[in-house]
């Protein structure tokens, strides 16, 4: 292959998609649109360009340089079981922002596409959904293979967090060669991504009357193994019975719903969101902004995707190649 394959990122956050491919060596993000300035400043302390932080409808594509492939993980809360499935009908737009993609593609004809949403996508609106995005893709004449894949199985981190990913490809050789990575043995533990043994700041730690209602109360009461990952939902507190760490979600530094909690030899506290990061894969020299709030670095994290399941999808791609 002679020199990298360019790639344009679209929807681009922090930059983990991109990161995931171009820790092959063989693909170099040379464009990235996101519209939210906080994740923009992540992803330019951690790649060697600037982000075109304009909304998306905005973006011409003769302005786009041109590249080989296109990567997207387009907005998923229109689609996801943690919001209200609206699909295409989502109020905020989130859903037909799926058509601004098709735009670029149709001028851009990019050699290959890669998407990556929830897996709730494949049974949005009785499948319908799902048709609309597949269609839309082979009106433009690609190929295309799809799967769900779970970050415990297929990217050696202790995280059970299932996503779908869409390949099209418009070569039908490379296509017929592609085939998604197969299943590997879960050998990194949660203790490889989180420090129990560590005393963080104080921050981070449940107390007596910080939350409202009797939160602190419960978790003291539920949460008696120090090698485990518990979540509050709601009302009650949930161990994950699997040794991994339940889904990542946007929320995680709100001290409410869902957030990820451990208890360690200091105290009960929800993991930090250099945890976080870990916890998806990205990179041990991965740069988080100092002048940050942790409740952006959360967010960040919990809408970002598990780099080394990309990494392992991108290397696939280059076998196909």
């Amino acid at each position: 292959m002679k020199g990298k394959l360019r790639c344009a990122s679209f929807f681009a956050g922090v930059g983990g998609i991109d990161k995931g491919f171009e820790m092959t060596n063989e693909f170099e993000t040379i464009y990235a649109n996101e519209i939210d300035e906080y994740p923009v400043k992540t992803f330019e302390l951690n790649f060697n360009i600037n982000v075109d932080c304009r909304d998306i409808n905005f973006v011409k594509e003769k302005e786009i340089p041109d590249f080989d492939v296109l990567l997207a993980g387009f907005p998923c809360q229109a689609f996801s079981v943690a919001g209200y499935r609206k699909g295409f009908d989502d109020e905020k737009g989130r859903g037909i922002l799926f058509f601004q993609l098709i735009r670029i593609i149709h001028e851009k004809q990019p050699k290959i596409v890669f998407l990556e949403n929830v897996k709730n996508l494949v049974g949005h609106d009785n499948g319908n959904t799902f048709s609309v995005i597949i269609d839309e893709l082979k009106k433009e004449n690609y190929y295309i293979k799809f799967a769900v894949l779970n970050a415990m199985e297929y990217g050696n981190i202790p995280q059970n967090r299932e996503r779908i990913y869409i390949l099209a490809f418009k070569d039908r050789d490379v296509y017929q060669r592609f085939n998604f990575p197969m299943p590997i043995k879960l050998n990194t533990t949660i203790f490889d991504v989180i420090d129990f043994d560590k005393k963080v700041d104080d921050k981070y730690y449940y107390t007596k009357g910080k939350y409202k209602g009797e939160i602190y109360e419960k978790l003291v009461e539920a949460m008696k193994d120090e090698k485990a990952v518990y979540q509050w939902r709601r009302k009650y507190v949930r161990k994950n019975k699997r040794g991994v760490i339940p889904t990542l979600t946007a929320n995680q530094g709100e001290g409410g719903h869902n957030v990820c909690i451990i208890k360690t030899p200091y105290g009960i506290r929800k993991m930090t969101p250099h945890e976080c990061f870990n916890a998806q894969g990205f990179p041990k020299d991965f740069k988080l902004p100092n002048n940050m709030s942790d409740a952006r670095l959360y967010k960040q994290a919990g809408n970002s995707v598990c780099v080394s399941v990309i990494y392992r999808i991108a290397q696939e791609i280059l076998r196909a190649l």
